[in-house]
């Protein structure tokens, strides 16, 4: 069967530019749904001990087993929303940015990019990445740790966007974009390191 001259026609293994950022939002956000539980656990035993008090928990089983005692198993999905946002946006635009360079940096004959090109489309990616999905970091930290806090200091989040509004409200824009002591340039180098892999 012959083509017209004006056919649109995909290559086969080719992708459309559009759905690098689809695609690596959707593969996120599929992950977020199987690991969230160890990501809440992660946070909770990051944060146990915290202004000098004793380890809450032991073990990471121990922590996952005091969290489901005491909130219940859908306890362990608590953050979800924001976890999903997160690798909506960062997951996306990391993603779909460093594949767009690595394409654009690809030559004629199909020889890929050098390692020094990569590696500051990495740096790119993940800067452009940390940038917009740092709000949802904060949102997410803040909602996996509030079981850990006695009830009149839980803030009680509904949702992602609920902790948006309410931080931005309560604290100022300035808010959506500290986390721990090295806020969005941490999320920079992680990201550089893991697109550039």
């Amino acid at each position: 069967m012959m083509e017209g001259k004006n056919s649109t026609h995909v290559q086969a293994g080719s992708v459309p530019k559009g759905a690098n950022f689809l695609l690596g939002g959707l593969a996120g956000m599929s992950a977020i749904v199987f690991v969230q539980p160890l990501d809440l656990v992660k946070n909770r035993m990051q944060l146990s001990g915290e202004g000098g008090a004793g380890r809450e928990h032991k073990t990471s089983l121990h922590a996952l087993v005091k969290i489901t005692r005491n909130e219940g198993i859908l306890g362990l999905y608590n953050g979800l929303s924001a976890g999903l946002f997160r690798q909506a946006t960062y997951g996306t635009v990391r993603m779909g940015i460093y594949q767009s360079l690595y394409d654009h940096s690809t030559s004629e004959d199909g020889t890929h990019p050098s390692a020094a090109k990569k590696f500051l489309a990495g740096v790119f990616a993940g800067a452009c990445g940390a940038l917009v999905g740092t709000p949802a970091e904060v949102s997410l930290i803040r909602m996996t740790a509030d079981g850990r806090l006695p009830p009149e200091k839980q803030r009680g989040y509904k949702n992602v966007f609920n902790a948006l509004v309410r931080i931005t409200g309560e604290e100022g824009v300035g808010a959506l974009w500290r986390v721990g002591y090295c806020g969005c340039g941490g999320g920079v180098f992680a990201s550089t390191v893991c697109v550039c892999v």
